[in-house]
């Protein structure tokens, strides 16, 4: 298998990774890699096993991965902002044989008390190099490549198995179809831990050849001086990234020009309002292309590189899928006609780590259930509805969509950010309740004459019904570590009294 380590050989005095001013060649990173894999061979860690790696982005943990998949070890990221009893459950379900992980750390406590080897990142096997070539061939595609902990919003978080055959098809696929090439530089702001900043990411450098410059931190200066100065072409953020830039581009806005410069803007993880869509492209020109994925399945939707990338949308299947919309029963729906969104094809996981009863439950006639429900538009281009156990809410006998009400209620200056969700009430099944984020200078309003004023805003656009029956307003909205609102904790939260201010984010 040769899907990860061409460059190695043929672009080998090009820098493959920056970050903070250091840099590795694809000629160097192959030597701390086998030098690591050779490290791994010594300490009896074999093809198969998995080692878990946690800290915040940067070489090593690169480094690490790439001795991973050439080894045919299997790589577990762990989030690096888990405490110790989200750290002891990822290790304890993965098997893990060691822990990659900054010294002094709570992850490096947790796995020593768990009688795991932990290796620090700064250690002089992830660094140092050694190896000047790989030993032995490299593994089957059937590897195991990655197994990534969801985030947990329905449970305990789940391992997703992916073998390097499912993550070299839709890192393929997709670079494929967004015309990645080695004439890109990448500006990395995604977290090393998700399938999105290490698959896509990480992956998709080492599958085109390209340069990718690591930043550690989102910060949108830091986005706007790779632009500027550092050469990138491409960015791929979700909504959360996206409202901090235009945030930024109203307090500078020479930066505008800046990011104008670049090739191609992506969005994912969760609904980017169409109001910031069409002000990004009006402040830079570009038209961010929107897309969807799941850990389980890879990047399935998304909208054309060349075309009519419409709002509100996420395109079309990537090659290499097929999707369908069905109903309750698992019938095909009409077009038009919202469903359970279910997926099949190259890249899909192997399975839920350890959990054969989970991976059946989560297949239904050779097909992926989602769980997310979608439309397909006279357009021909799949619309996310939301996810059908906090994004659907059963009220009166209807069936709503808290996306659609969210759209609507974004429309009020004063409301910088809002999270419908449905609350257990005894007359209407759920109350639609809005989660409201003020915006920066909003004067302080009463919960009852918001509400008020959203209902009057919600009624004059949609059907009656739809309105909001309560609002809450907080600081800020809880979410996971790539911007995603965890509605789980605000459905929660607002059915148990007062909402404390501000929500702790995890």
């Amino acid at each position: 298998m040769v899907w990860w380590f061409d460059g190695f050989s043929e672009r080998p005095d090009a820098v493959a990774f920056e970050v903070d001013g250091a840099a590795l060649t694809w000629r160097r990173l192959e030597a701390r890699a086998a030098g690591w894999a050779a490290a791994l061979a010594r300490r009896g860690v074999a093809a198969g096993d998995r080692v878990a790696v946690t800290g915040p982005s940067g070489l090593p943990v690169v480094t690490a991965l790439v001795g991973h998949l050439r080894s045919g070890v299997a790589h577990v990221p762990v989030n690096a902002r888990y405490r110790e009893a989200e750290v002891r459950h990822i290790l304890e379900d993965s098997g893990a044989r060691l822990l990659v992980a900054p010294e002094g750390g709570e992850a490096a406590a947790t796995a020593r008390a768990l009688g795991i080897e932990v290796v620090g990142l700064d250690a002089p096997e992830l660094r140092a190099g050694g190896a000047p070539r790989w030993a032995g061939p490299p593994p089957e595609p059937a590897a195991l490549g990655l197994i990534v902990y969801t985030s947990g919003t329905t449970g305990r978080s789940k391992g997703v198995a992916l073998s390097q055959r499912a993550l070299a098809a839709n890192v393929g696929a997709t670079t494929g179809l967004w015309r990645f090439s080695a004439d890109d530089t990448l500006a990395l702001a995604l977290p090393l831990f998700h399938v999105h900043g290490l698959g896509l990411g990480v992956l998709g450098t080492l599958l085109r050849q390209m340069k990718a410059l690591i930043l550690p931190r989102f910060e949108p200066a830091e986005v706007v001086r790779a632009f500027a100065e550092r050469g990138a072409t491409v960015f791929m953020g979700v909504p959360t990234m996206y409202r901090q830039l235009l945030g930024h581009l109203a307090r500078h806005p020479e930066a505008a020009a800046s990011l104008g410069r670049g090739r191609l803007f992506t969005a994912g993880s969760a609904a980017l309002p169409a109001a910031d869509l069409e002000a990004f492209e009006g402040l830079t020109g570009q038209r961010i292309l929107e897309r969807y994925g799941m850990t389980e399945t890879g990047f399935v939707l998304s909208n054309p590189y060349v075309g009519e990338r419409l709002a509100g949308t996420v395109g079309r299947p990537v090659p290499g899928y097929a999707v369908r919309i069905v109903d309750e029963a698992g019938a095909p729906v009409a077009s038009g006609v919202a469903g359970e969104l279910e997926v099949r094809g190259d890249g899909l996981m192997d399975g839920y780590w350890g959990q054969p009863e989970a991976t059946a439950a989560s297949h239904r006639g050779g097909w992926f259930r989602t769980g997310d429900v979608a439309s397909l538009g006279v357009d021909g281009a799949y619309r996310i509805v939301g996810r059908s156990s906090v994004d659907i809410i059963k009220s009166g006998g209807f069936k709503l969509s808290a996306r659609e009400i969210e759209e609507v209620l974004g429309e009020d200056p004063r409301v910088a950010e809002v999270a419908v969700v449905g609350i257990a009430d005894p007359l209407w099944g759920e109350q639609v309740t809005a989660v409201v984020v003020l915006a920066e200078g909003a004067a302080p309003i009463a919960e009852d004459a918001l509400l008020a004023a959203l209902q009057a805003l919600a009624t004059a656009k949609l059907a009656d019904y739809k309105k909001p029956r309560a609002v809450r307003v907080v600081a800020e909205l809880p979410r996971n570590a790539l911007g995603k609102v965890q509605k789980h904790r605000l459905r929660d939260a607002a059915g148990s009294g007062p909402m404390p201010m501000p929500m702790p984010i995890k």
